[in-house]
């Protein structure tokens, strides 16, 4: 019976082609098939180092379901094959998932080789908490969705990571300086690129500096830090817990439900929250 194959899943350059590792550049050449998101786009990465493997198909979106078929009976004759995007960790808002899915039913081997991603480079040269993060990919295109998005976000204490493109860079930022006003963030462009560059500050004022800029260009990692802790003292904790039950009630949510978040946020039976905001006359007794 022949032994079935390996998939690999191997992190390349998000920028800077010296950004790959000797086990990366040794498992490219040693595999059978290299399976790219885009093979045109590889092409500079594998010339750079003499890899001489086949990369002939691409595995982007909107092929990956007749494409796996085809990759997994490879695998399962014994091939070695190695899986890339365009650029950084595979599956990570890139392609991938439904091969891999595949492959683990089939009882196939699945190696990660690790290496570059464009979310830990952001996150770790942010100067934001790290010890406790998100990663939620894209934030949603359409404005409703995006504003609904980020008032999910109004109580969310972890430091929180999204990518965006340059086309859409400027309304995400109008939405966070509406919904999060406050929150500072870290816009990274073009990571380990020669224009690379780190915007710091509250969205408003990173959305002032490149909306007029004569272009935007690049992709772009966004950084955004969490909410703040509650305060411990029982009268800070009560200021605390109004102001989050103003805020979310500001961004559109229901009253009965901004209570219910709040309650559920701070740990805190819903009618202590109740009582809180009726003290501080936010709403009327009985309105809730």
């Amino acid at each position: 019976m022949t032994a079935t194959g390996t998939l690999y899943l191997v992190a390349t350059p998000i920028g800077n082609l010296e950004d790959i590792t000797i086990r990366a550049l040794n498992v490219l050449r040693q595999v059978d098939l290299i399976v790219a998101e885009d093979s045109r786009h590889s092409a500079r990465l594998l010339q750079r180092y003499e890899i001489s493997t086949p990369c002939t198909r691409s595995y982007y979106q909107g092929v990956e379901r007749q494409r796996t078929a085809p990759l997994l009976a490879q695998l399962q004759a014994g091939k070695q094959i190695a899986l890339i995007c365009d650029a950084g960790t595979p599956l990570i808002s890139d392609p991938g998932y439904p091969l891999v899915r595949s492959a683990v039913e089939a009882g196939i081997p699945v190696r990660p080789i690790p290496g570059p991603t464009a979310l830990i480079a952001g996150l770790i040269a942010s100067g934001l908490p790290s010890n406790a993060f998100i990663f939620d990919g894209v934030p949603p295109k359409k404005d409703k969705r995006r504003q609904e998005y980020f008032r999910s976000l109004l109580g969310e204490r972890r430091t929180v990571v999204l990518y965006e493109s340059p086309h859409r860079i400027l309304q995400t930022l109008r939405a966070i300086a509406e919904i999060l006003p406050e929150r500072p963030l870290v816009l990274c462009r073009e990571l380990t690129k020669v224009h690379e560059e780190l915007l710091r500050g509250r969205a408003r004022e990173i959305r002032e500096k490149l909306a007029v800029r004569p272009a935007i260009k690049g992709e772009f990692v966004l950084i955004i830090r969490g909410a703040e802790q509650p305060e411990a003292s029982s009268e800070r904790e009560e200021l605390s817990i109004t102001a989050q039950v103003q805020r979310l009630v500001e961004a559109g949510w229901d009253r009965r439900d901004a209570l219910k978040e709040v309650a559920r946020l701070c740990g805190l039976p819903k009618r202590e929250v109740y009582d809180a905001v009726v003290a501080a006359k936010l709403i009327p007794k009985g309105k809730a």
